[in-house]
């Protein structure tokens, strides 16, 4: 970990969080953002899969977001990861992502999957990075075509699915 890294702090998000990663999602300019409203609800319902990375006045800086599918109990979806603008280019998407799977291995969850459009290279370099560090398979396809989406301006999404996700100690560190 970086000194920059050092003065992050990686928590459990809270409901007051849902304004700030809301806006840290607008501001990627590259995620699908969702409602002011679906952020609140993500800080409350799905608090155990997500995290947030706050800075030294305790504000959030960075998030991550994911939840356990239920039709796959092993697999954890991440459904966004963003950084503010302030804090990119050090590495902490990667931090975040390998804290979260660190958190929710004690649930049995051997495969991470994500969502991500032919055009965001930076998600593209995090999971590929992931799955290399972690020295585990990533495969690809398209899980919805761009046609599917009501504006059928939206480029396809293709799912990432890394794993199988080797053993880890069980109990949680944050």
């Amino acid at each position: 970990m970086t000194a920059a890294q050092a003065a992050i702090v990686l928590d459990s998000p809270r409901v007051e969080d849902g304004a700030a990663i809301w806006r840290i999602a607008r501001d990627s300019e590259v995620l699908d953002l969702n409602s002011s409203y679906s952020y609140l609800l993500w800080c409350r319902d799905f608090a155990a899969t997500s995290l947030v990375a706050r800075g030294a006045d305790g504000e959030p800086v960075a998030f991550v977001t994911g939840y356990i599918r239920p039709e796959r109990p092993h697999t954890l979806v991440v459904w966004q990861i963003a950084v503010d603008h302030t804090h990119r280019g050090r590495g902490l998407a990667g931090v975040l992502l390998d804290a979260l799977t660190t958190r929710v291995a004690s649930r049995g969850i051997d495969t991470v999957e994500t969502t991500v459009t032919p055009d965001n290279t930076a998600s593209d370099r995090l999971f590929t990075s992931y799955a290399r560090r972690h020295d585990v398979p990533l495969a690809r396809e398209v899980l919805f075509a761009g046609d599917l989406f009501p504006d059928r301006a939206h480029q396809p999404e293709v799912l990432y699915r890394v794993g199988p996700l080797p053993s880890r100690p069980t109990g949680d560190s944050l």
